[in-house]
């Protein structure tokens, strides 16, 4: 008879060694025989068996080099004192079969010990599910909710099918990441303009877009990063240029730093200046610089007419003198600036206001009133000349004219090359 398995308290473990080649009988029959009268009828094993008091006899043997060894196992529903008394009679054996042979007593495992470190282990795992899946908050549930709509947000732009978002089409400006895991976490914070190169090769969807709309390359601060960079640079009509922090990814900062990048971001042709890197320029950009020099050049030409025509001689010369006065000024200034990236804001009546890093230039002619003069070491851009007019600053002196479409009437621009 077999011993039920959910009666079972105890099993005995014991080795077996034996100079000769045994088998599993040889070994069984051993057992039998030689405990047989040894523990009296109480514990005589063929009774056990009967009244499935202990179970089958298991045994499982190797042979090497003519010895044979191996391990017994026995399990036993009596009380912990008749198991350990049983477990030492195996140890009387000194013969299997015709070899002389060694039996120990290895453990007497409690199963219902093993049992319960099971069901431990099992409860532990099922609870650290449970805290695990408790942990979802309100603010996990908006975050859950909010990344379902962003992967429904992100569309397939252009032939290329670029990542990008739903607002890619529509935006006078772009923003251009790496790649999809980028546009993923902009969406996030409501940046739905934004488009993705998908590596260093940049497809012809988003050179093309670059050169209707007002184009930021927002990149890692790796070495990554500034390869795309310079590829966009070399073969897209790039307007700014915006770094994630040092060593961190566009696709893992947090929002605060998404913003602060954007806002510093700078001119594309100050930042190829600073890292010397050659931009190609395409034929269509070529022509819309051409063009606005030339517009700028009729400009100054009309304007020099209708001061000649409102004047007479003498204040002319006066005026003319002047002028070339405050041009070596100028050109003063910004040699004295040169490489520096700073700026230098003056009031109506030529009085120095502030001397501030460039990146900071833009928020400070919009939150002052009385600037009438800035002389920066930058590119001179549409945002700058729109800024300007806003706030009625007559003159703009900076290193090179950039991407610019219109120059208001208002603002005097002055470059390195002018003076």
């Amino acid at each position: 008879m077999v011993i039920d398995p959910s009666t079972t308290k105890y099993m005995i473990k014991a080795g077996i060694k034996a100079d000769g080649i045994v088998e599993k009988s040889d070994v069984v029959g051993a057992i039998f025989g030689q405990t047989e009268g040894l523990l009296g009828d109480e514990l005589d094993l063929r009774e056990l068996q009967r009244s499935a008091r202990v179970g089958r006899i298991e045994v499982e043997l190797d042979s090497k080099a003519g010895k044979s060894h191996g391990t017994i196992t026995l399990p036993t529903s009596l009380d912990k004192v008749e198991t350990v008394i049983l477990a030492a009679a195996f140890e009387s054996i000194d013969r299997v079969g015709p070899c002389k042979a060694t039996i120990e007593a290895i453990e007497v495992e409690d199963v219902r010990v093993a049992r319960r470190k099971k069901v431990i282990e099992r409860a532990k795992e099922l609870l650290n599910k449970v805290l695990e899946e408790g942990k979802m908050g309100g603010e996990s549930i908006a975050d859950t909710v909010r990344q379902a709509v962003q992967v429904e947000e992100i569309i397939s732009f252009g032939p290329d099918h670029c990542p990008s978002g739903p607002n890619i089409d529509k935006s006078d400006a772009i923003v251009i990441v790496e790649g999809r895991r980028d546009v993923l976490n902009l969406l996030k914070y409501g940046i739905k303009n934004v488009i993705a190169v998908g590596g260093t090769n940049i497809p012809k969807t988003v050179i093309d877009l670059t050169k209707e709309r007002i184009s930021t390359a927002f990149v890692d601060g790796d070495r990554g990063g500034t390869l795309i960079l310079k590829e966009l640079l070399q073969t897209a009509d790039i307007d700014f240029v915006a770094r994630a922090p040092q060593t961190r990814e566009v696709e893992e900062i947090p929002q605060k730093l998404i913003m602060k990048a954007l806002k510093n971001k700078i001119p594309a042709e100050q930042y190829a200046e600073m890292y010397d890197i050659k931009i190609e320029k395409s034929e269509d950009r070529e022509k819309k610089e051409a063009l606005l020099e030339e517009n700028f050049e009729e400009k100054s030409e009309e304007k020099t007419e209708r001061i000649k025509t409102r004047s007479d001689e003498p204040k002319e010369v006066k005026e003319k003198s002047i002028s070339d006065e405050k041009q070596k000024n100028y050109a003063q200034m910004l040699n004295e600036i040169s490489g520096s990236l700073k700026a230098v804001l003056f009031d109506k009546k030529g009085k120095e206001l502030k001397k501030l890093p460039v990146r900071e230039l833009t928020d400070e002619l919009k939150k002052s009133d009385n600037i009438s003069i800035v002389v920066f070491d930058g590119i001179i851009t549409q945002r700058l000349l729109d800024i300007a007019n806003n706030k009625s600053i007559k003159e703009i002196v900076g290193i090179k004219l950039g991407n610019v479409v219109k120059i208001p009437n208002s603002v005097k621009v002055l470059t390195k090359k002018d003076i």
